[in-house]
């Protein structure tokens, strides 16, 4: 991508790119070029062929349809991910009605808030969740279904109950010899129609509702078939660990997975880092999309022990030797991702400085890209072999990126992106929309960063989470904690200002404490705060250093809710 492109990328390449195409008809096209093919599989659970999905999609839409559900109306869905989470995703949107994907970490009354804040009809839940939600608290909904067996759990409509207990009856009579390719008929959407709402994860408050129309995410699977789509065959494996009521899991792992061909795989249960190790090694997915804190976990509990034991140190001291031992290194590192990945994507979070410091260095294929949930995600990306360290790529196709700073290659500005992936605003929210896109359709993403003329984009931090120092200093909290991450015994860490004064909080490394004493701790952190000052600019300096007992709470893409810890 040139220079002029990534920094303007004005013409958008057709909108959307292969948008010829409505979304609805990606999904069609794809059941239909890979019938007989594996789909969705459950982890150690059931699979689905392209062909069960699609008759599961069609048992839907006659009970959608014969419980009154209409284009347009909302269906909410809460849970894990599985393979059913993502058959009734489908469904929803290929009947032409709205989804509402909500985080099955949210707790009750969350989930409450959002089936009723967004006027859901139904709700489709775990097996987790239903134990949880309470139905009289979710007045509006006409029924309830568990998504493991879509079974009835709650209905309020005659016609539900009735759809539901003879679903297979209706099927059969509606398809009595077989159900074909040429049955496969879906909603023609419109670019501008509403597909989903996306409630944020929400740092203060009560989180809002993204509309997102069906050209973001026409936007997004088209731009992910173009550039990734050549490197990952049909029928390869991708392993879907992100949730995805998640718009970075949802876009990126499975609505291009599944329509691209791929088989994908759900971790159905807790995405322990044990569980996630034992998957990579036994799927062996052709991408891996991934948050910081996976891909970290595994090189520092993994790599890094090995790294700075005396001998390798020895070896990568000598010049002959040390490329060779980079080259085994990264095997080993490829292997630990399943050893097929044409690369890892990091996004959702700030990668660390020194892990994404070592991967470049053994040459391991890892790129970071950037989004948000306003953009369906994806806001910039580049491949593996372009990709400018330090940075998340540049504006990806049909996006368009500026800095908003009169010097935006050296002083940080917000980052503001307008194209074809933009929401459409936020749901019964029109102040907080005007707030957030601007009359010139530039989406304000509060964060900040800086521009490089090849167009790569640098970010510096949120624009809320920025300090003031004593003299009226920026301070960028981030970038201090990402240092301190990498020192002795630091899990995870948070600056914050205290009386103009800055202190850091650290949640130990619970494996290594084990063998110190309380003061033993204290000792070291403290060592940890003069090495780091030692570092950074006087006003940046910490004065204190205090351990966090517990680790600290996160938002779903495993970001510290830092409004809990100022």
């Amino acid at each position: 991508m040139c220079k002029k492109e990534c920094i303007f990328a004005q013409n958008f390449r057709n909108c959307a790119m292969n948008t010829c195409q409505s979304f609805n008809e990606y999904i069609r096209q794809a059941i239909i070029k890979n019938w007989n093919q594996n789909a969705l599989s459950d982890y150690q659970g059931q699979t689905l062929q392209f062909h069960d999905v699609a008759r599961k999609i069609a048992k839907l839409h006659i009970a959608f349809q014969n419980c009154g559900i209409k284009p347009g109306d909302k269906i909410a869905i809460c849970g894990r991910n599985s393979a059913h989470w993502a058959v009734t995703f489908l469904a929803t949107l290929t009947y032409g009605a709205v989804a509402v994907p909500i985080l099955h970490e949210f707790n009750a009354e969350q989930v409450h808030n959002i089936v009723n804040h967004s006027e859901a009809r139904l709700l489709f839940v775990g097996d987790y969740m239903v134990k949880e939600i309470n139905p009289d608290m979710m007045p509006g909904l006409e029924g309830i279904l568990n998504l493991p067996d879509f079974s009835l759990m709650l209905s309020r409509s005659e016609q539900l109950t009735y759809a539901r207990e003879h679903l297979n009856m209706m099927f059969g009579s509606k398809y009595p010899r077989a159900f074909t390719p040429q049955d496969v008929v879906y909603h023609i959407d419109q670019p501008e129609e509403l597909a989903l709402i996306n409630y944020t994860s929400g740092t203060t408050g009560f989180s809002k509702g993204v509309m997102l129309p069906y050209r973001g995410l026409t936007g997004n699977v088209s731009f992910c078939l173009n550039r990734l789509g050549k490197h990952v065959p049909p029928g390869s494996a991708v392993l879907d660990i992100l949730p995805m009521a998640h718009m970075y899991g949802l876009s990126i792992e499975f609505l291009f997975g599944f329509c691209n061909g791929s088989h994908l795989f759900f971790l159905n249960r807790l995405p322990s880092p044990t569980l996630i190790a034992k998957a990579f090694t036994e799927i062996q997915p052709a991408l891996v999309i991934s948050v910081p804190l996976i891909v970290e976990k595994i090189i520092r509990k993994r790599v890094f022990p090995i790294m700075q034991t005396p001998r390798m140190k020895l070896l990568m001291a000598m010049p002959v030797v040390s490329k060779k031992v980079k080259e085994k290194v990264c095997e080993q590192v490829y292997a630990a991702f399943g050893g097929k990945a044409y690369e890892v994507i990091v996004g959702g979070a700030a990668l660390s400085k020194e892990v994404e410091q070592f991967l470049l260095s053994i040459g391991f294929p890892v790129t970071v890209g950037y989004g948000a949930t306003e953009c369906a995600p994806l806001i910039s990306y580049r491949d593996w072999h372009e990709f400018a360290p330090g940075s998340c790529g540049c504006a990806i196709d049909g996006m368009e990126v500026r800095i908003d700073s009169n010097d935006p290659q050296n002083v940080a500005g917000e980052i503001l992106a307008r194209g074809v992936n933009v929401m459409l605003g936020y749901y019964k929210n029109e102040e907080a929309t005007r707030q957030a896109i601007d009359k010139d359709g530039w989406y304000h993403t509060g964060d900040l960063g800086t521009i490089d003329e090849d167009g790569n984009i640098y970010i510096r931090g949120r624009i809320k989470n920025m300090l003031l120092g004593a003299n009226g200093q920026n301070i960028y909290p981030e970038e201090i904690e990402d240092q301190l991450n990498s020192m002795p015994m630091v899990s995870e860490c948070i600056v914050v200002q205290r009386d103009q004064k800055l202190v850091a909080l650290v949640y130990p490394d619970q494996d290594e404490m084990m063998n110190f004493s309380r003061e033993d701790l204290q000792n070291i952190m403290e060592q940890n705060r003069q090495e780091l000052n030692l570092r950074l600019p006087a006003y940046c300096r910490l004065s204190q250093m205090e351990i966090h007992d517990t680790e600290f709470q996160k938002t779903p893409k495993k970001s510290i809710k830092r409004y809990l810890y100022q």
